[in-house]
């Protein structure tokens, strides 16, 4: 077992904490980024990426996080393979973490990136069809389905707000709802009603994701939970919009959590309730969860911890 100093230790590997780590590391923070289980974050599952800023072609999102990476160790961040299980805020700063490894790190101040994962449904075809028609984001997938049919499950705001997003692509969108009602908010509803593209399905849950000839989603197998009748739909996409949840379970009783379990951050900051305690990403947006703001607000907050180690040196 180990003990890391750093001026500032990031929690989390994807833009994130990379960003943060990029920019940490040229303010001469001399930062410390710890892996996690996913090294990367999301984007190690997102195959074609079309809309990060800078990149006329397609690129990967697997190669993107590589580079982000290399880029973070160029400027002189330390990567550590490693999975927090703990951590002291309340002692700080500096701000301890133990590992799964069961070494220590500790940081004068701490950026927490550790993201959310998309909620799904955990039905047969699923994982296997992820990135081949079976999605958790319209708003990073929806350009592939130009002109095709697709679908989209829940009944929440998300749900919602990802088949009016699909209409800007599709002329065909369906959405499937477990319920006979749905649990988004009102306007949204109206707007979906109103939307000649969207057609619902209620009372419908989904049984598996089949594969058709060349590989892809062919159709989705429903199951009516009124009747227990079987159906079929066929699309060429399929949304799972049902949620997402942030990882902040290290962080419950620690730091202010939202309804959903997002951190809490200063409006417009990446600020937490704890000074020197900053919030990046996925983690605390709800909102926009793309790697373009995640990474945005990685730069954030490595800026303001600058500044806080600054303002103490004053």
């Amino acid at each position: 077992m180990a003990t890391h100093r750093t001026k500032m230790l990031i929690i989390g590997s994807g833009p994130a904490g990379y960003s943060a780590a990029i920019y940490g590391a040229r303010a001469m923070l001399e930062p410390i980024v710890v892996q996690g289980i996913q090294p990367g974050g999301q984007l190690t599952i997102t195959t074609d990426v079309e809309n990060y800023p800078g990149f006329a072609d397609v690129i990967q999102g697997p190669w993107l996080m590589e580079q982000m990476q290399a880029q973070a160790e160029h400027v002189g961040t330390r990567m550590m393979w490693d999975t927090i299980v703990k951590v002291d805020l309340e002692s700080g700063p500096p701000f301890r973490a133990i590992g799964d490894s069961g070494d220590e790190y500790i940081g004068d101040t701490l950026v927490i990136a550790t993201g959310a994962q998309a909620k799904w449904l955990g039905v047969p075809g699923e994982q296997e069809l992820g990135g081949k028609g079976v999605s958790a984001c319209a708003t990073c997938d929806g350009f592939f389905y130009r002109g095709k049919k697709v679908a989209v499950i829940g009944g929440g705001n998300t749900a919602v707000e990802e088949a009016l997003y699909l209409t800007n692509h599709s002329d065909d969108v369906t959405l499937i709802h477990r319920r006979d009602e749905l649990r988004s908010e009102k306007i949204l509803q109206d707007r979906l009603f109103k939307n000649p593209k969207i057609s619902t399905l209620w009372n419908k849950t989904v049984e598996s994701f089949v594969a058709g000839e060349d590989g892809t989603l062919g159709h989705i197998v429903l199951r009516d939970t009124v009747s227990g009748e079987a159906s079929m739909l066929e699309v060429d996409g399929a949304f799972v919009a049902i949620g997402h949840a942030p990882a902040t379970e290290l962080f419950k009783g620690k730091l202010p959590l939202d309804g959903g379990g997002y951190l809490l951050t200063e409006p417009g900051s990446p600020k937490t309730e704890i000074p020197g305690v900053f919030a990046a990403g996925d983690v605390t947006d709800h909102t926009y969860r793309q790697a373009v703001t995640a990474a945005g607000m990685g730069c954030m907050a490595a800026l303001d911890a600058e500044r806080f180690l600054a303002s103490r040196e004053d």
